[in-house]
């Protein structure tokens, strides 16, 4: 097994859409990250009706952070008919904001082929660039 299916298989395993409330919703999409440590963190999309949810890939970075980690390796997301999707705008500027080689983080794009892309090709030109030399 290499390391994309076992992140896909983690991601699968806790993704349940289901409904918590006449307001939220969790579970259509799931996340796996495996960390520059070689720990693997989870998280599922929280879906509210005030948009106070969050992404799955922030859920799981949530758990890594929980957990005393911050650097991320690889990431997969799980779409509701178990393709694989590119984090939204926000994931990738919450991602690129946890350490200065951020846009190294390896993201999986097609689950059959394995083709995968850095998030500095997904988010060119990121404007906290010069926060990290000033450090």
């Amino acid at each position: 097994m290499d390391i994309w299916e076992k992140l896909y298989e983690e991601a699968c395993r806790v993704q349940n859409n289901r409904v918590i409330s006449p307001f939220i919703e969790a579970g259509g999409v799931a996340a796996a990250l495996l960390t520059k440590q070689g720990n693997i963190y989870v998280g599922v999309c929280i879906d509210t009706a005030s948009t106070l949810g969050m992404c799955a890939e922030r859920n799981a970075i949530a758990n890594m952070i929980t957990n005393g980690e911050h650097e991320i390796d690889k990431i997969v997301a799980v779409v509701e008919d178990g393709g694989v999707g590119a984090p939204c705008g926000a994931c990738r500027e919450y991602m690129m904001q946890l350490s200065k080689n951020s846009g190294e983080i390896e993201i999986l794009m097609n689950y059959e082929k394995r083709e995968t892309i850095r998030l500095k090709e997904l988010i060119p030109y990121w404007w906290g660039e010069t926060r990290y030399e000033q450090r």
